[in-house]
């Protein structure tokens, strides 16, 4: 799905990744469900692109739903896989804490759950090898994004900000679709480890000078971050 020149997203409002393209490349953010490999391949095909043309894959988070196809990028075509450092062990198959489920509608749940069967959810294969990355840093990547740490979903939550695209891509800081209710609009996310910190932490989004706000579920968001970012907090106290 072609958002901008340079913008394209797999996947649909259940769970996306997202694609850069640049003349030196493509970066990716994040890499879905297994089962989103097929859809790689559709869009890097319409793209005139092929799998040797990507550089690297960012991971917003370290979440089994937002790992997908990165393991055989990494291991089948040298694509390294950059997360966050506190998130390295949790995108590498290591412990994540409970969550508290909060509230739920059944058929947007099963849906979630369904879509996520058909995708080859039960097939995430963790990550062996990771580069790890820190707040701040400017990736040498196609679109030169740069990492901007945004925790309490999990630790090493971060929005990837992309200036070439306008855009940070955010993960689970923030959604636009609730899995669990099927809800839409900027909303906190669910299965966030510290929601509190997760809310404080949107200030460094809203500070942000783009005009897509792109999460790992829910549809892409276009305005000012900041009216984003109160609609979230608006959502967390109603």
């Amino acid at each position: 799905m072609r958002l901008a020149p340079q913008l394209r997203r797999i996947g649909n409002d259940i769970v996306a990744a997202y694609l850069v393209e640049t003349a030196d490349g493509i970066t990716l953010i994040d890499a879905g469900l297994p089962g989103h490999w097929r859809d790689l391949l559709r869009e890097l095909g319409a793209m005139g692109r092929g799998l040797s043309d990507i550089r690297g894959v960012i991971l917003t988070h370290g979440d089994s739903d937002h790992l997908g196809f990165a393991e055989r990028l990494r291991r089948e075509h040298g694509v390294p896989v950059y997360v966050h450092a506190a998130d390295a062990e949790r995108a590498k198959g290591g412990p994540k804490p409970p969550t508290a489920m909060g509230r739920k509608r059944l058929g947007a749940l099963v849906g979630f759950f369904l879509y996520a069967a058909r995708k080859g959810g039960a097939r995430t294969r963790h990550l062996t090898e990771v580069v790890e990355i820190v707040d701040g840093q400017v990736l040498p990547l196609p679109g030169d994004p740069r990492i901007v740490a945004l925790p309490g979903h999990s630790p090493g939550s971060v929005a990837v900000y992309v200036p070439a695209v306008r855009a940070a891509f955010v993960g689970d800081a923030l959604t636009t679709r609730s899995v669990l209710t099927g809800e839409v609009g900027p909303q906190p996310a669910p299965f966030t480890d510290e929601p509190a910190e997760a809310l404080a932490s949107l200030d460094r989004l809203a500070a942000l000078d783009v005009e897509w706000i792109l999460p790992g579920h829910g549809a892409p968001w276009r305005g000012r971050p900041a009216d984003a970012v109160a609609a979230v907090r608006a959502a967390a106290s109603a």
